[in-house]
């Protein structure tokens, strides 16, 4: 299993994505397109992961291969192979597909309460979390679906949280990946920035990972494995 990530921006750890990569044995190939502009090739993989970042997904001019990566990850999807866009990287696959970005007006922050629709229940990715789950928010921008996308699930403040596109190609609002490893490794690199998005919670942050972490981690887990099996 040869899967390509896309990585954004530094510090985008692959947390509970990584574990179940690893306990696949997968074989995983990380690009940083922010910093030479390569990206993975088509006949070179078996999946694509698309990590978050701090740009929106419309920031050409600072960031030049975005309109690249959205036609690579239209790409795999056309090819029947599997993709995953976590949190940029959803509203990515969103554009590739001709949904409408929203930048600005959707902040989340910490970990939310996500709510599968219907359709979400019966979806062979999403429905492994179950009905309802916590994950880990960090944006401000959203987007609206595609008109082919399958919504999966939605929180109570924004609506579009996972969707799907044809066979295998999904995208998360949410961070499924998130640790209270990851946390604790993002109130130490990135303390300015998560400041800025909630004063105060990386402070607080133990008393937030005691409340939900647990519960997070296992379902962001058989998120991964369950979009692995699909690759």
């Amino acid at each position: 299993m040869r899967i390509a990530v896309v990585e954004n921006m530094k510090e985008t750890p692959l947390g509970l994505v990584g574990r179940a990569l690893d306990g696949a044995q997968a074989d995983v190939t990380i690009y940083r397109p922010y910093l030479d502009g390569i990206l993975p090739s088509l006949t070179d993989h078996d999946g694509l992961i698309v990590m978050g970042g701090e740009q929106n997904a419309l920031d050409d001019a600072a960031h030049p291969y975005l309109p690249d990566l959205a036609g690579r990850m239209l790409d795999f999807g056309h090819a029947g192979k599997a993709v995953l866009g976590i949190c940029l990287g959803s509203q990515l696959l969103a554009r590739a597909h001709g949904g409408e970005n929203r930048v600005g007006g959707h902040r989340e922050f910490g970990w939310v309460e996500i709510t599968a629709t219907p359709e979400g229940q019966s979806d062979p990715f999403l429905s492994a979390a179950g009905t309802a789950f916590a994950a880990f928010q960090w944006h401000d921008d959203s987007f609206a679906l595609p008109p082919q996308a399958v919504h999966l699930a939605r929180s109570g403040t924004v609506a579009h949280q996972a969707y799907r596109i044809g066979r295998a190609s999904y995208g998360t609002q949410f961070h499924f990946e998130v640790s209270g490893a990851v946390v604790n490794h993002w109130a130490e690199t990135l303390p300015q920035s998560m400041d800025a998005m909630h004063p105060g919670w990386r402070e607080d942050r133990a008393a937030h990972i005691a409340a939900h972490g647990a519960r997070a981690d296992a379902s962001g887990l058989a998120l991964a494995r369950a979009w692995l099996a699909l690759v």
